[in-house]
């Protein structure tokens, strides 16, 4: 019922910026909220940041000050613009979205360089 396609990831310097795409199709209307999670070798999947419907973002510690989530209603794409990036950053990146369906994105790598 939702898709979620995500793009952006790759290769980046410490102190370098990288911006995540997520395009959701489907039943664009049963979704809630959109965000990120992102999960590191050997590591949990941890949150990163959502918005709501309503527009209200939320941030890990982690990556407070540093990422901006927001999003584009014309396009239903959700963007994480990662700044000031760090190698503690280096993490396999998913899109998901909450609401009548949890829909997982098939996630993207970002690699940070030291």
């Amino acid at each position: 019922q939702v898709q979620l396609v995500e793009s952006g990831g790759g290769l980046v310097q410490a102190g370098g910026s990288l911006r995540l795409s997520c395009a959701a199709s489907g039943s664009i209307f049963s979704i809630n909220a959109m965000g990120w999670h992102r999960q590191a070798p050997g590591k949990q999947r941890e949150l990163v940041a959502f918005i709501t419907r309503g527009g209200s973002t939320t941030y890990s510690d982690a990556v407070k000050g540093r990422f901006t989530i927001s999003r584009d209603d014309a396009k239903n794409t959700v963007y994480l613009q990662m700044n000031s990036l760090k190698p503690e950053d280096t993490a396999v990146y998913y899109c998901k979205t909450w609401g009548v369906l949890e829909v997982w994105g098939q996630g993207t790598q970002v690699t940070v360089s030291s």
